[in-house]
């Protein structure tokens, strides 16, 4: 199956690595004009470079409302009105499972900022241009965590992409009278960026092959499998789904 994204405006966040690079690329490669956010200027340089022209980055801290809305009115006012709106970011901002007595305020919160408050901001804003065009896809990235537990015992990881999943729901009735369907892809484990690589370290040989035992395929995917699952939700063909959660986890 192949996607022709021409005439779309596609805003990804989280994409200097991994799964929001990918999605970037893939979006590009299929003709749509992709603006890639993050906060990692170095990695978004990178997915610049692999994007060519058509593909523009900038530096924005999603947790931000302020930025957001001034990021957003920015591209608008440059001629760049998203289409389709991707909510990549997010991750556990480097803590690692710790007994519940052990978690600070600060890092509760920095976890919810990113991965639940970062994409409520970001929909919040691009909402208003979608609604006048009586069309528009926002795709949210959640992770199996937010359908189970998360494998690093990271409480607050869980909870907010759990609560991403509750707010595509909420959203997709929302925006569903002007045509916007709003949609969530639940990713299981893949080695995409510098976190997962240290996760797969610290799983072990023994650890690493019971993971791989327990997915139906028998193996871990790919940035790619995540992004192909996108580009459908983004697709025409999804124009009648919104409100769901496609879980691309090989299987469990």
């Amino acid at each position: 199956m192949s996607f022709d994204f021409s005439g779309d405006s596609v805003i990804v966040t989280g994409a200097a690595h991994g799964f929001g690079r990918a999605i970037a690329l893939a979006f590009r490669q299929a003709g749509a004009r992709v603006c890639a956010l993050d906060v990692n200027a170095e990695g978004l340089a990178e997915t610049a470079r692999l994007g060519g022209a058509g593909l523009s980055t900038g530096v924005l801290d999603v947790g931000d409302r302020a930025a957001v809305q001034a990021a957003v009115a920015g591209l608008e006012a440059a001629g760049f009105s998203a289409t389709i709106l991707v909510n990549n970011a997010g991750g556990v901002r480097g803590q690692v499972g710790r007994p519940i007595e052990a978690i600070s305020e600060a890092d509760w919160q920095g976890i919810f900022d990113v991965n639940l408050a970062g994409a409520f901001w970001m929909a919040q804003a691009v909402a208003p241009a979608m609604k006048a065009r009586r069309a528009g896809r926002i795709v949210m990235i959640s992770s199996g965590a937010g359908l189970g537990i998360s494998l690093t015992g990271i409480q607050a990881y869980a909870s907010a992409k759990a609560g991403q999943i509750g707010l595509t729901r909420q959203l997709a009735h929302e925006l569903g009278p002007w045509g916007i369907t709003v949609n969530n892809v639940a990713p299981g484990f893949v080695r995409s960026n510098p976190t997962t690589e240290r996760q797969w370290e610290a799983m072990g040989a023994e650890g690493q092959a019971g993971l791989i035992e327990r997915i139906a395929l028998k193996r871990l995917g790919t940035p790619d499998d995540i992004s192909n699952a996108v580009m459908f939700f983004a697709s025409p063909l999804a124009g009648w789904i919104t409100g769901q959660v496609l879980s691309v986890d090989g299987g469990k």
